[in-house]
């Protein structure tokens, strides 16, 4: 929490150095439900706002969420890592709401050709949302990860490997643990593009499952500065939700 405002601070600086490249603003909600290996659903709401320089070579992205988590149970769900283990004293039907963790990430074009580029990021997630309504877990994490792109006509293959350095707070230890992304992507024209995507994550967590979870999209620019993504995903570990949906809506500037 005392790294976080300095950060954004120096994260604003690096913003308004690269002000004359594109700039985009997006919004949505997010919605997701499961067990994760207990006996009843917790249902969790997640609306992003999200601001992203793009430059030349280079990227700069902050997201501020606002996040509600309605569950029952003892022991809380934390969006991203499955069943924490921290204890949460009820045993009845809650809803906790609030900020989430804001995440901070930069990135570099290593490489771009004509068909493969390969970029390097960093993110920072800091722990700004409220541990004690299990919210998060109240701790910063760290991850590194490389994505490739590949394209074949209007077609693009994309893939992610990354490893996350997790912040563990007190009464849950948390190990580093690597993750990954594959997936494509396809235009069907100038404005409409469909695709899918599977991501797998190491548990952080002694004995228990990663997360494992595939997702669909269909992108659509309804104005050539405004763009309206709707996605469909379906878990498959005790880490990850059941089921889950989402819009978002970005513009460009």
């Amino acid at each position: 929490m005392k790294m976080f405002f300095p950060a954004v601070v120096i994260f604003f600086i690096s913003l308004s150095a690269s002000a004359q490249d594109k700039f985009s603003l997006g919004t949505g909600v997010d919605y997701s439900s499961g067990k994760y290996g207990g006996t009843t659903s917790i249902d969790i709401i997640y609306i992003p706002v999200t601001a992203k320089y793009e430059a030349e070579n280079s990227f700069y992205k902050l997201t501020v969420p606002y996040i509600s988590v309605t569950g029952t149970g003892t022991s809380s769900v934390i969006r991203g890592l499955g069943r924490s283990g921290l204890v949460m004293n009820s045993t009845s039907t809650t809803t906790n709401s609030g900020l989430g963790d804001v995440v901070a990430s930069a990135g570099y074009n290593a490489y771009d050709s004509e068909l493969f580029a390969l970029d390097l990021v960093g993110n920072i997630k800091f722990g700004t949302a409220d541990a004690n309504k299990g919210l998060g877990t109240g701790y910063n994490d760290y991850s590194a990860q490389l994505d490739a792109y590949y394209i074949l006509d209007k077609t693009t293959l994309f893939a992610t490997a990354g490893y996350k350095i997790y912040g563990s707070p007190p009464g849950l230890s948390l190990s580093n643990a690597v993750y990954g992304t594959f997936g494509a992507s396809r235009k069907l024209n100038n404005k409409t593009s469909i695709g899918a995507m599977y991501d797998q994550t190491q548990s952080p967590i002694v004995y228990g499952a990663g997360q494992s979870e595939f997702t669909v999209y269909l992108s659509e620019k309804i104005k050539p500065d405004l763009k309206v993504q709707v996605n469909v995903m379906k878990g498959f570990s005790s880490a990850s939700p059941d089921y889950g949906g989402g819009v978002m809506i970005t513009g460009y500037f």
